[in-house]
């Protein structure tokens, strides 16, 4: 009986070690085909430090741990706002290219058209003068790299300046964005009497969210609709760590086709980030759509100039006009943060 016993013990042991070598090998084959995207982009980052000199590299280099540093990002220009990194007026052209071939690792074609369209229209702005002190256009944009790129170890790549902070975490397998900060100014110019877009994205963004505005009942719109005038963004650069309690109009509020609308318009925001990790991110959303909020602050007929919010338990995005300039649809903070999982901390604990 003893040794019966023992022998069922042993093959039930066998079972459970095949059983777990069998869980573990696909876990490993799992993580390993997520990996190609990570492997690009820290293919892409070596490739890019290469071209650099040893000063260079010392400039853009700090901690992954260095918080100051990670937190250092606005939507101001120079002259208020001083970023800390390696400039793009400082670099080759053959060091650029490299720098744009990395960021097209970790965003998307729309998301690197956006960056690159963002920076043409500060340079576009730089040629209609600023006020004095301030210093506009993409020669004053930064990059900075916190730890060194790895697939096996935590680390940051920022990019930004004037209305840009592009902040990719990457974590082994994953990458995110949160926080990031978009928008642009101007966004449309007029150039030989007709009106010329610069950033592409924009008036796509504000459609999406005008159908959604426009498909809700009387009942559901005093519910998304909280105020007649336009805010600013709440949880902008220097507001780490804060939360903000939804408001407006859940999801489990809205019709079938107002759900879909409702996601087509997080994912013009989302979709600035490669098609790997967005489709990760955006299961996460729509898993918790029902208890995601759409609010709205300003005109609901001028396309544009109104304020709306998207919050839920992973997501956090804002649309915020600004009226300094004159036409508040051509001056645009954006911002986009995960309030689980800024700067990957969920991945890091």
């Amino acid at each position: 009986m003893h040794m019966s016993h023992k022998n069922t013990m042993l093959t039930a042991l066998s079972v459970l070690t095949l059983a777990c070598s069998s869980l573990l090998g696909s876990t490993q084959a799992a993580t390993i085909t997520a990996d190609a995207q990570t492997t690009k982009v820290v293919t892409a980052a070596n490739v890019f430090l290469n071209t650099l000199s040893a000063a260079q590299k010392k400039t853009l280099s700090f901690a992954y741990t260095d918080t100051t540093q990670r937190a250092r990002w606005s939507n101001f220009p120079t002259g208020i706002f001083q970023r800390v990194g390696l400039k793009w007026g400082d670099m080759s052209t053959a060091q650029r290219s490299a720098l744009i071939t990395l960021l097209s690792t970790v965003l998307s074609v729309d998301g690197l058209s956006m960056v690159r369209q963002q920076m043409n229209a500060d340079d576009v702005l730089k040629t209609q003068g600023g006020g004095g002190h301030l210093t506009f256009g993409s020669d004053e944009y930064v990059v900075a790299l916190l730890g060194a790129p790895s697939g096996t170890s935590p680390w940051m790549l920022q990019f930004g300046g004037h209305h840009l902070a592009i902040n990719a975490t990457v974590v082994g397998s994953h990458i995110t964005l949160a926080p990031s900060l978009t928008g642009g100014q101007p966004i449309k110019t007029t150039q030989n009497g007709k009106t010329v877009i610069l950033i592409a994205k924009v008036p796509q963004e504000v459609k999406d969210a005008f159908t959604l505005l426009s498909s809700l009942s009387a009942a559901q719109k005093a519910k998304a609709v909280l105020g007649s005038t336009s805010i600013d963004l709440v949880l902008g650069p220097g507001k780490d760590g804060k939360t903000l309690q939804p408001e407006g109009l859940s999801g489990n509020a809205m019709t079938t086709m107002q759900k879909t609308q409702f996601l087509t318009l997080i994912r013009d925001r989302l979709g600035i980030l490669n098609a790997d990790d967005l489709a990760e991110k955006m299961t996460a959303i729509q898993k918790n759509l029902d208890t995601t909020y759409f609010a709205w602050y300003g005109s609901t007929t001028a396309a544009g100039t109104a304020y709306y919010r998207v919050t839920g338990p992973t997501v956090l995005i804002e649309f915020s006009p600004q009226s300094l300039g004159g036409d508040s649809s051509n001056h645009l903070h954006n911002m986009y943060r995960d309030p689980t999982n800024d700067y990957g901390v969920a991945w890091t604990k």
